[in-house]
């Protein structure tokens, strides 16, 4: 599944989640992907599994590399936001919606942070699922 266009809207955390839910389409379906495009021994001759196993590896690192830097953009732009607003908050701590503010920004970049964890475990899942699969019908560059 291509990553969908256009930058990443990180003022909205449900509108984040969702992209990223949309975004983790492949490695949902990995399962299913491996079980149709990977033959069993009866149909070997029909399919070539090094090329069905090769265009999932870098779709999965596609997916993975866009997933992290939209992830990684997100808490960036979020932490940016957090200072100013604490700088702003320094110069008029008395501001109760400005500390409001500055809670929400705060919670919302934990929650970013956070999902850099479900990333991990959702790569992770993934991986298992393509090595074990496509161990015998290719093998990836070192860099995974």
């Amino acid at each position: 599944m291509a990553a969908p266009s256009g930058p990443a809207s990180c003022e909205d955390f449900a509108e984040f989640q969702e992209l990223l839910r949309v975004m983790r389409t492949i490695d949902d379906r990995i399962v299913h992907e491996l079980n149709t495009t990977i033959p069993t021994a009866s149909f070997v001759g029909k399919v070539d599994p090094g090329q069905t196993c090769k265009e999932l590896y870098e779709s999965l690192m596609d997916a993975h590399t866009n997933r992290e830097r939209i992830i990684k953009n997100c808490i960036s732009q979020t932490s940016a936001v957090v200072k100013t607003l604490k700088e702003e908050r320094e110069k008029a701590p008395e501001d109760a919606a400005l500390l409001k503010q500055l809670r929400k920004e705060q919670t919302k970049l934990k929650l970013m942070q956070s999902e850099l964890n479900v990333e991990e475990v959702v790569n992770d899942r993934s991986w298992k699922v393509f090595n074990e699969r496509c161990r015998i019908h290719y093998k990836p560059p070192k860099s995974q």
